[in-house]
This record gives C-alpha cells, structure tokens and sequence, in this order.
C-alpha cells in the first residue's frame, strides 16, 4: 500500500490497539473504531480487577491518536466504506477486522429472559462492563456458582472467592483446564481452588438456571442436585466474532481465514487476533495477537517482506491467593502419545511439579508449576524445534537447576 492510503481498524482489544500504535511509531495513522464506552484495556488482567488487586485505570491500554467510539454494522466492499449504527459512513482504503470474540452461551433452561437478555445475578466474563457488573454484584457470603472450569472460569472462581463469595465451579469434563494442562497439573490447580475455599465439581454438567421474579436463585445441575447462587459466571469460551465479516461475503470458516499476509478473501480487508483463523488454527490468546498485529503494522508501513507464519504460544496463569501465588506455565502437547519420552519431577511439600514430553528427540511441549525460574529456557527448546542432546543432561538442569525437584 501507499503511505497515504487510509487504514481504518474495527476492534479496541489488544490486537487493535497495538496494530494502530504500531502504524502511528512507522508513519502510517489509523482510525481505531470501537464500540466499547471505556478506554481500551486489557481484556487478559480483568480477573484481577474482578479480584480488587487492579482499578480499571491500571489495566487501561496507551490508546492512539485516532480512536472513535460507534458500532460497526456493514461493510460495503465495492465502495471501501464501513458503516456505523449512528448512520456514519466512513471510507477506507484497508480494512483491519480486529473484533475478537464473543463469549459462548451455553443453551441452558432459563438462561434468557423473555427479551432474551441474561436474568439478574447472570454474568458473562468477558468485557469491563460484565467485570464491572460482577464487582458491583458480589459481596461477602455470596453465593457464587461457576460454569466452566476452563483458564476464564478457574481466574473467575479464584478472584470471586478473593472477594469474599462462597464459591462453587463446575466443570462438564473430568479436570480444570483440560485444553492446557495434564492430569497432574490439574489437580494442583483444584488444591489451590479449594485451598481457596472454591467448591469445585467435575464432571458436572448444568442443565438449568433457576429464577424468580426475573433474578437468579438457583442452578440444577443435570442429576437434579440443586446449588443455590446469587450470582452465576458464564464462563464457557468464547466464540470468534465473524458476523460483520459472514455478511460481507468473506471467506469465514471458525475465524476470518487469512493468509501470511492477514488478508481476507478480499485484498483490501485484513484480520488480526480472536477473529482470525490462519492455517487453520483460531488462537484466541493475547501473544498470537500481538504477533499478528506488528506482523501487519510492518505490511501495511510498506514492507513487501512482512509475513505472519504462526505463532507457538505458550500459557502462563498466576493465582495470586490469601498467602503465595500459584504461578503455572503450559506450552505444546503435554500428554504424551506412544513412543514419547516423559520427564517429570515433583515435589508435594513446595507444590512444584515439572513435565516435559520429547518426541524423536524434540521438545514438543511441557507443564510447570511452582517456581518457573526455568519457563524460559524450556520455552525457547520448545520455540527452536532444535535436537536435544543424546544423553538428556542439560534438560534435567533445565527443570532442576534452581533447586525445585
């Protein structure tokens, strides 16, 4: 593109907000459009204002030049104009969709009011709005129960019990962050949850939110055991936000395909972060974001050579409790197939636990809990795909070097 061609982003998440801080460091200014009333932030840290740690102000992000609030709702491909629900039209010579994702709703009786909104005391976790929403909500004994026992939910349970709240999480499947961590790992987890006080139910399934007088009394879960609540977190995933992108006719499958460029189906749209699906992967996850986000700032500022080739994430959570923090980190596959070797080291009494799996004498993946001196190293073997040495020493130092096994 032309330096004076004009860029306009839709989304003030991560993803949009550093793609539009990098194009304004490189010389290219943005429109950052975005329909959220509070300053953009950082979606990642809102369990720690849930929790009382952070004000809305300390998890604020640097916002750009260029920031206009309003909601999107078409896009018409042939002229290159957005339009927004104050009847604005706004031209653009590329298009970056940055919309992320929406939270997942799980189809449960009485989860919807007739106007099909959430009943009192039923919360999503996702925005500042449902954090604010929740904070103003829960109080000391209040009777909180969880859906979903994935990486939001466990944040969610840990910093309502912070809070004061009798907790209680239920999971459908048979651990805690089933997606990131194994077995081992998982019940570390549900000790620091319970260590909490959190009540934590697996293989549970919710069949019914109970209400009266249009607020929230109950949840039934599916063998008719009843939990009173006063409060219910939603916390069930999310689900990529493509329907801006479904009705411009562009390539959508899970996510808004792009290529190593970020483009759409149509050379002129571009998407980045929660919404995109590239290679066939949806990441969902702030480093992928960021990635893409200065992978295209560099595309869009006039370098040929700029490509997005994936990214190999890697997920770290710290529970922060009454006491120590819990700090864990997973990265690639931590089961173990046939043929895999297996390194793992434990300590019950400091509550450390390391794993890593090795594949034909590769480092493709690991889980640590506790002290994560050693995160980094480990990452990097990961990151490199390189051929461990043959006789495994410098991995043992890896995991145990700084005293924890």
């Amino acid at each position: 593109m032309t330096s004076n061609e004009r860029v306009v982003v839709i989304g003030t998440g991560l993803a949009g907000v550093r793609l539009a801080r990098r194009l304004g460091e490189l010389g290219t200014p943005a429109l950052l459009i975005g329909e959220e009333e509070h300053r953009p932030y950082n979606r990642v840290l809102l369990a720690e204002v849930l929790a009382g740690r952070y004000s809305p102000e300390v998890i604020a992000l640097p916002a750009p030049a260029e920031l206009t609030r309003g909601r999107v709702t078409g896009i018409d491909r042939d002229r290159r104009t957005v339009a927004c629900a104050d009847g604005s039209v706004i031209a653009y010579d590329r298009l970056v969709l940055a919309t992320g994702s929406n939270p997942v709703l799980p189809p449960l009786r009485g989860l919807f009011t007739e106007n099909h909104q959430l009943p009192e005391g039923v919360h999503a976790f996702r925005t500042m709005d449902d954090c604010l929403g929740l904070s103003k909500a829960v109080r000391p004994g209040a009777r909180a129960v969880v859906i979903g026992g994935g990486l939001l939910g466990v944040s969610a349970a840990r910093a309502l019990a912070l809070r004061g709240a009798q907790v209680v999480l239920a999971q459908q499947s048979e651990r805690l962050m089933e997606r990131q961590l194994d077995p081992a790992a998982s019940k570390l987890v549900k000790r620091h949850l319970t260590d909490l006080g959190v009540e934590v139910h697996t293989e549970c399934r919710v069949r019914d939110v109970r209400c009266v007088g249009g607020a929230v009394r109950s949840v039934e879960m599916a063998d008719g055991y009843a939990l009173d609540a006063d409060l219910v977190v939603v916390a069930c995933g999310v689900r990529p936000r493509v329907g801006l992108a479904q009705a411009a006719g562009l390539d959508v499958r899970k996510g808004v395909v792009v290529d190593d460029e970020l483009r759409t189906s149509d050379p002129y749209i571009h998407a980045i972060g929660d919404c995109a699906q590239h290679d066939g992967v949806l990441y969902g996850l702030a480093t992928p974001a960021l990635e893409q986000a200065d992978a295209l700032a560099e595309s869009l500022a006039g370098d040929a050579t700029a490509r997005y080739t994936g990214t190999r994430s890697l997920t770290r959570l710290t529970l922060t409790g009454h006491d120590s923090p819990f700090d864990l980190a997973a990265f690639g596959e931590t089961e173990a197939l046939p043929g895999d070797d297996v390194v793992q080291l434990a300590d019950a009494t400091r509550g450390t636990y390391r794993k890593v799996v090795v594949r034909d004498d590769r480092l493709v993946g690991g889980v640590l809990v506790g002290e994560l001196g050693t995160v980094g190293a480990l990452a990097r073997a990961w990151e490199g795909a390189e051929p461990l040495p043959s006789d495994g020493g410098p991995l043992l130092h890896l995991l145990t070097n700084d005293g924890g096994s």
